[in-house]
């Protein structure tokens, strides 16, 4: 009788195949066979083309738009191989849809991280690998094992060893007050002060900047943030930077989601530069938006995960 031993396998679903590749090339194996179709209804239908008895199945899948759609892909996924007998299940979650959705702001609101949170673990996964949660407390909606990797190594590399800007007179701009301890670890790492925009939200996908924490007149500033959704609140915040004397400013988001008009805004703006990683994919963007890859850094956590080694290391 043939012994089968516990490999690790990458799998991929519709939304980001292309990251999932670089991932996989990073860590010398190949994708895993398995076909996603739609029934004549609508419905999924998922044919995995290979064994994953036994084995530990990592499944790359960002929950980005259309995320309805994502979401019910990973969840199928995820219950394919948990009936197919897999040791362990972990999602690959790049982009974690309905991360805003973290908490009850106004009374009656759903929180629907929560709802996703419940979903994935009931249908099967045991660990959730993800890129700069919208908000940490997240992680702790999860009764399953969270790595919530980092994305400022990729950003800080590709400035330190391109002289883009001179880092000497760069000031690391945090758009608001939830964004500071991530914004703190690239200006960290920069060896860039620190400054914080004070904004407020009068209604949804609206800010207004009011005022600035730090000195920034004469400098660089890097606004660093998690997410670009409509633009709105990065082209707000350069506008409030240039008030104050700075001369040059390039933003830098973990997950570029660019809805409605946010790039034609982004490109109108104060803003020479933005550059994101590629949790999202998208088919073509304009000059004045640069992608970074987040593959190798995926690459190498999942590496260390299937090892039990140290994930934390990676941003020390």
């Amino acid at each position: 009788m043939p012994f089968h031993s516990n490999e690790m396998k990458l799998f991929a679903g519709t939304s980001n195949i292309q990251l999932a590749e670089k991932i996989a090339r990073h860590m010398g194996i190949q994708l895993g066979s398995c076909v996603m179709g739609r029934f004549s209804d609508g419905e999924i239908n998922i044919k995995v083309d290979e064994t994953v008895r036994g084995h530990d199945v990592f499944i790359v899948q960002s929950t980005s738009t259309p995320v309805n759609e994502n979401l019910m892909e990973l969840l199928v996924m995820i219950d394919a191989f948990k009936r197919a007998s897999a040791n362990s299940i972990a999602a690959v979650i790049p982009y974690y849809g309905y991360a805003r959705q973290d908490r009850k702001a106004r009374g009656r609101d759903p929180i629907t991280a929560k709802l996703v949170a419940n979903l994935l673990t009931i249908a099967g996964a045991t660990r959730i690998v993800t890129v700069d949660l919208h908000a940490e407390q997240i992680q702790g909606f999860f009764d399953i094992p969270v790595d919530n990797l980092w994305s400022f190594p990729v950003f800080s590399k590709h400035f330190l060893n391109n002289n883009i800007v001179d880092v000497k007179n760069v000031v690391v701009v945090s758009p608001d007050i939830g964004g500071v301890k991530r914004a703190s670890k690239f200006a960290e790492k920069l060896g860039a002060p620190l400054a914080i925009l004070d904004k407020r939200r009068p209604r949804d996908n609206i800010a207004e900047v009011v005022n600035v924490i730090g000195e920034v007149e004469g400098k660089t500033a890097l606004l660093f943030d998690d997410i670009i959704d409509t633009g709105r609140s990065l082209v707000e915040a350069a506008k409030m930077l240039k008030k104050h004397g700075v001369k040059r400013i390039f933003a830098c988001a973990t997950h570029g989601v660019f809805s409605g008009q946010a790039l034609e805004l982004i490109a109108n703006s104060e803003i020479e530069k933005v550059y994101v990683t590629d949790t999202i994919y998208h088919e073509k963007l304009p000059n004045n938006v640069e992608i970074l890859s987040i593959a190798p850094l995926l690459g190498e956590a999942l590496l260390r995960v299937r090892k039990n080694l140290s994930v934390s290391i990676l941003f020390r």
